[in-house]
This record gives C-alpha cells, sequence and structure tokens, in this order.
C-alpha cells in the first residue's frame, strides 16, 4: 500500500511527539497531556491514521466502565531513517524506525576524510542498506553527524578541525549521490537530540548532554528546545577556561576543559610526565597499576571536567546532566575528582542536577543523525 507523508500543524506536531514519545495512548489521555479539545486532537491525529503512521490498538476499559478506549500508537515500521557518525577514520551508519529503534548497522574504514573520498562512501554505505526488499520505499531521509561547526540549514559544513575541513557543502553533494534529502548535523548536537525524545532527556524539560574524548561537547536543551544559539554554537563547554595559563587549547586559547581533558591533552600531558611517548591506552594502564603522577594526569582532568560542568549547571540550571563519549572508558579515574569539583563548585540549588554517566557507541552516535530525520518530520508546517 502507498502512503504520503502527513504535512503536521502544530497540533498534529505536537499530538504526533507525544505519542511518538509516551504512547500507546488514548484520545482523552492526549488530551490531558497536551492541553488539547478532543475535537482538536481527533482532527489532529486523523491524517497520521489515514497516511499509516498511527495505528489504533483494540478498545480496552482498565475500569470496567463506561466507554472502551482504543490507545493511538505509532507504527514504527512505517518510515525508516538512515544516519551517518562521520569520524577522521571510518563511517559508522544505521538504519532506524521511527521509534529510532536500530534495524541494521554496518562499518566502513576511511583510508582517508577528504569529502571527495567521504561522499561517495556514504553513498555505498546507503545503497548496501537499502538493499533490504521493502526498505528502499520507506527511505526518504538521511541524517549525517558530523563533529565541528555546521550550517544546519545549509547543510554546509564551515569548519571541522577534526576532519580538516572548511565551507564543505555536504548536504548538497550527498543529495547529488544518494538521491535522499539530507540533513546535516553536528555530532553532539545529533546525539542531543536523541537523548531528548528517546533517551535520559525524555521528561526533562531542561537538560545537557557533555561528550568527553577527542574533544569536549555539549549539547543543551532549555525548556523542551535545543539551544543552538544566535551563530549556533551554543553549547561549547569545552572552550569554558578553567585552568589559569593553562595549556594551550587548539582553539588559539589557553586553560580550556578541552585543554586539560580532551584526550589528546591527556596524552600530551602523560607523555610529558612518563618522559617517553605514551598511548592514551598505555596511560591509562600504567595509571590504573598505580603511577602516581599519570594517576595525577587524569585527576586534573576529572577536576577540569567538574569545573566545566558546574559553570554549565549554575548558568543553565538543568534538571540532569548526561556525561558520555569514549573518555568515560577513564572513569575509574577521572571520576572522583569530577564529581568532587562538581559538588564543590556547583552553587545552592543548581548542586541537585543529577550526573548521569553512560557510555555510548559509535552507532549511538550515528542514530543521533538519523534522528534528525525523525525531527525533521515532526517539524510542523
Amino acid at each position: 500500500m502507498h502512503y504520503n507523508s502527513p504535512q503536521p500543524t502544530p497540533a498534529g506536531a505536537l499530538v504526533f511527539t507525544t505519542v511518538l514519545t509516551r504512547g500507546p495512548l488514548s484520545r482523552v489521555e492526549i488530551g490531558e497531556l497536551t492541553g488539547l479539545s478532543s475535537a482538536t486532537v481527533t482532527k489532529a491525529t486523523r491524517p497520521f491514521l489515514d497516511n499509516g503512521y498511527l495505528v489504533e490498538e483494540p478498545a480496552e476499559d482498565p475500569s470496567g466502565r463506561g466507554r472502551p478506549r482504543s490507545p493511538l500508537a505509532i507504527r514504527a515500521d512505517r518510515e525508516f531513517f538512515l544516519g551517518v557518525k562521520v569520524t577522521a577514520a571510518e563511517l559508522i551508519a544505521v538504519v532506524t524506525d521511527l521509534r529510532a529503534g536500530v534495524r541494521a548497522t554496518t562499518r566502513r574504514p576511511l583510508p582517508e576524510c577528504t569529502p571527495e573520498a567521504v561522499v561517495p562512501a556514504i553513498a555505498t554505505l546507503v545503497e548496501e542498506l537499502l538493499t533490504e526488499p521493502g526498505r528502499r520505499a520507506r527511505v526518504r531521509t538521511l541524517g549525517v553527524a558530523v563533529s565541528g561547526d555546521i550550517d544546519r540549514a545549509t547543510g554546509v559544513v564551515r569548519s571541522s578541525p577534526f576532519l580538516g575541513w572548511t565551507q564543505v557543502d555536504l548536504a548538497a553533494q550527498l543529495h547529488a549521490a544518494t538521491g535522499l534529502s539530507v540533513l546535516v548535523e553536528n555530532d553532539v548536537k545529533a546525539l542531543t537530540a536523541a537523548e531528548r525524545w528517546f533517551g535520559s532527556g525524555l521528561g526533562a524539560s531542561s537538560f545537557a548532554l557533555v561528550t568527553l574524548g577527542t574533544g569536549v561537547g555539549c549539547g543543551l536543551v532549555v525548556n523542551g528546545a535545543l539551544v543552538a544559539g544566535a551563530h549556533g554554537v551554543a553549547g561549547e563547554l569545552g572552550h569554558v577556561p578553567v585552568v589559569p595559563d593553562g595549556p594551550r587549547c587548539p582553539c588559539g586559547r589557553t586553560g580550556c576543559v578541552e585543554a586539560v581533558a580532551a584526550e589528546r591533552a591527556i596524552v600530551a600531558r602523560a607523555s610529558e610526565v612518563a618522559g617517553t611517548p605514551l598511548t592514551l591506552a598505555e596511560a591509562v594502564a600504567k595509571a590504573r597499576s598505580g603511577n602516581e603522577p599519570l594517576r595525577e594526569v587524569f585527576a586534573q582532568a576529572g577536576h577540569a571536567i567538574g569545573l566545566g560542568l558546574a559553570a554549565l549547571a549554575n548558568l543553565v540550571g538543568p534538571e540532569r546532566i548526561v556525561v558520555s563519549g569514549e573518555g568515560l572508558a577513564a572513569y575509574d579515574l577521572i571520576g572522583e575528582n569530577l564529581r568532587q569539583t562538581f559538588t564543590a563548585h556547583a552553587f545552592g540549588a543548581a548542586s541537585r542536577c543529577t550526573l548521569e554517566l553512560r557510555p555510548l557507541s559509535f552507532e549511538d552516535w550515528a542514530r543521533g543523525a538519523a534522528v534528525v530525520g525523525i525531527e525533521a518530520l515532526l517539524s510542523p508546517t
């Protein structure tokens, strides 16, 4: 059967989002949660039912009295979404359903990460993921997550220092290569979108996602909306200065959180302390074996992150801060100082902010890229 895509009104987007994140729900429950009248709820749900995005489940009457209710539920396989996370070394791609459930995943190493190499490599991955029978007809959108400064409206990667890209019109190139609608987003903001709709941010009016690894990233949701700022760079926690006259950061300034706590900063400081070049894994192993100078390197990183998180809590006052990323692999070495510093510097009620530390895989980052496509579906006309 062929379905058209609904063009949601503001009320329709609100109703559909409510069912997507909290359903199955009866129309009465939807009205209670959204504040919409029963007539508005009925009108808003009709296009989604007609186009196969919502289904009515069998009627039920939990009280045993009155008219049975027919809960509305998402038809998760109505549409699929592709998501790709671009790193300097590989591509990670997923297919998700409408509820962001991962249906397929694949990885592809990148011999080089130039746009000329990445665009055809993504197009090949897309073609592979669309070979599943019946999938191609239900995929319209490709989301791509890239580190750096991204112009979401145009899909241009304005600057990605980790990839060495400047002013790359990635969305246009990928659209030409795949024929799909392409959305390009900063990787941390994409991951934040996934947490907002389907993860730890669900139900929180304000929360933050902080990622530790090659850099220190941050996505902010305030009053239920992702904060981008006037220039699209809100949430640059990694470049909050926390160490006076501290080490130089790749941004050119000194004493930033990232200059102390990013992986390359830890490796550089650990190698200096050890008097010999070390990899991160070697530094972690030696610190865990009791090397006190190296343990201090990780403790300083935890302190810097704790200061940054406290500043974030004091400024924004989120209900919770989710800390994730590959840097959590060394959490046993940074965690105590991170929490102690946060508690010491979070002011007043801000100290009640919940810190949730949870490792995420690169597939989770790719899933975030796919969720950017789901978000676009929910945008009202």
